[in-house]
């Protein structure tokens, strides 16, 4: 069962603004109603993406990062112009 874009559209909106407003009422460094409102924004980005791809076969330039993600040195460097040139043969 496919969920229609623009219900999970309205999830991930919702969600971002709880986001805001659990950032905006933080109360220390470890927050965990700022961790939780975290995981329900990735979340729903999640179930949004995979909702447009499955109606119009499209995604958006936007990425979740797992922790894994910030483990990996390369991920996060840019290529220089010789590695380019590797890609592009």
């Amino acid at each position: 069962m496919s969920i229609d874009p623009r219900v999970a559209l309205q999830s991930l909106t919702a969600a971002l603004e709880e986001h805001l407003i659990a950032a905006s009422a933080r109360r220390g460094e470890g927050d965990p109603t700022v961790e939780a409102a975290f995981f329900a924004v990735a979340d729903a980005f999640e179930v949004y993406e995979d909702s447009l791809y499955e109606a119009y076969s499209e995604v958006t330039p936007l990425q979740v990062f797992d922790d894994d993600d910030d483990d990996d040195e390369d991920s996060n460097e840019l290529l220089d112009e010789d590695e380019l040139e590797i890609l592009d043969q």
